[in-house]
């Protein structure tokens, strides 16, 4: 029998992940909006149904259209709207391609998931399917005459919305496709992630850290049933699932880590579960082709280091990108070298209960900076904004360990500075490392 913890686990789970999708399509919103605007229609029409007569009596001039011109200009919209929708479509799919080529593909998600885009997207489109609707409606002559004057004048008033719409869209994709606006929308989720996922800051007491730890003899394997990234982890299902088990459960994979078919995912001390309960475990872990910040920070920071490698390539050679890149880079690791990483061991009733893989901030600010040093070949410019954010993130560290963790990256830097030719460098940029050094900065 299905546990219905387990149950409900899988439901959320299910249903964030969907969400996730669905916010990064282009067909979700601007279906709605062509749905609202059908429905819109509809209501209209039968609205005009009941009071057009008295409408065309009050105002002859607003509301007095015939039945030849209602249909010509309706026609005129919808042709014009279905076009205009074509252009935006276009332009969209150029600037996806732009992006992929000057930043990195993994920036992607990030626009597809722009709502103003997909807002855009399903006005014009919801106005051709609004014409359609009322175009429908309209009778004249033999037919016996019948002209939704509302649902028409709302018609109009919807296409002038459409031309404002289409000048914010230019507006719009104009700012997008700059540097700053990528990099700054990259840095705003992880920003998020971050808050999010490491809400404690270091220095408080953590829970969970007294007990018996002790583990199963026997234990039984997950494993992946389809191949893909884990996106997702309900850590607090499983502690809920093995304190009601009175069991132990072990995370075998990281957030964010590529898994393949039959991978262990997880494994489960043998308890009081039968193998069909212990395997519904899966539904706690979620995976899919592609990584997401949501709860993997470290793919946001991969995203700003993708861009700076790609801006500092011989083929691009941009090294102000690649300088804004290691800028957000040091403003995040600076916000999270205050927080407290959260415990690989969690405690339920005095009892050991999970034991998950957690981030370490040492290797995030390895794989954060490190590349950058290395791929930099000599470039005075950011080589001296990978010290800048070294020095900011030591000066929020509050714990001498996490001034540590930085040890490896600033020796890195300094081997690189060395590696230029005396005359050619910095010498704000020399002393700059022998304060860091001398640990005044």
């Amino acid at each position: 029998m299905q546990d219905p913890v387990l149950m409900g686990a899988g439901a959320r789970l299910s249903l964030r992940r969907l969400w996730v999708r669905l916010r990064a399509s282009f067909w979700f919103t601007p279906a709605l909006i062509v749905l609202a605007s059908m429905l819109v229609a509809v209501v209209l029409v039968e609205f005009d149904a009941v009071r057009s007569a008295d409408l065309a009596r009050w105002s002859p001039r607003l509301f007095g259209a015939g039945a030849d011109g209602s249909r010509a200009m309706l026609s005129a919209i919808a042709t014009s709207m279905i076009t205009v929708a074509g252009v935006v479509f276009s332009i969209t799919i150029v600037t996806l391609s732009l992006t992929a080529t000057e930043y990195s593909p993994r920036v992607l998600r990030n626009f597809m998931r722009d709502a103003p885009t997909q807002v855009v997207l399903g006005v014009f489109v919801g106005i051709f399917a609004y014409c359609l609707v009322v175009l429908r409606t309209i009778r004249g002559g033999d037919e016996g005459e019948f002209i939704p004057s509302v649902a028409v004048l709302v018609g109009l008033g919807y296409a002038f919305a459409g031309i404002g719409v289409l000048i914010y869209f230019i507006h719009h994709v104009a700012l997008s496709i700059q540097a700053s606006s990528i990099l700054g929308r990259i840095a705003a989720d992880t920003e998020r992630a971050i808050d999010h996922l490491f809400p404690q800051e270091v220095g408080e007491a953590l829970a969970g850290q007294a007990g018996e730890r002790m583990l199963p003899r026997q234990w039984h394997t997950i494993q992946a049933h389809r191949s893909g990234y884990v996106q997702s982890v309900d850590a607090d299902v499983l502690l809920r699932y093995a304190c009601e088990r009175d069991t132990v459960v072990r995370l075998c994979v990281n957030v964010g880590q590529y898994v393949s078919e039959g991978t262990p995912l997880l494994e489960a001390g043998l308890g009081g579960a039968s193998t069909q309960q212990l395997e519904a475990l899966r539904s706690c872990v979620g995976v899919g082709r592609q990584r997401t910040v949501e709860q993997d920070a470290a793919f946001g920071l991969q995203q700003l280091v993708d861009v700076a490698l790609r801006a500092l390539s011989p083929g691009v050679n941009d090294p102000t990108t690649a300088c804004m890149c290691v800028n957000e880079l040091g403003r995040l690791l600076a916000r999270l070298v205050g927080r407290a990483m959260p415990e690989s061991h969690r405690f339920g009733g005095g009892r050991l209960r999970v034991i998950a893989t957690v981030p370490d901030f040492g290797r995030m600010v390895d794989e954060a900076l490190l590349p950058v040093v290395r791929y930099a070949a000599g470039n005075q410019q950011v080589l001296a904004h990978v010290a800048d954010a070294l020095a900011r993130i030591r000066e929020a560290a509050p714990l001498p360990a996490r001034k540590a963790a930085l040890r490896a990256c600033f020796a890195e830097l300094r081997a690189e500075v060395a590696r230029v030719r005396p005359r050619r460098r910095s010498a704000a940029l020399r002393r700059r490392l022998r304060d860091m050094e001398a640990g005044r900065s």
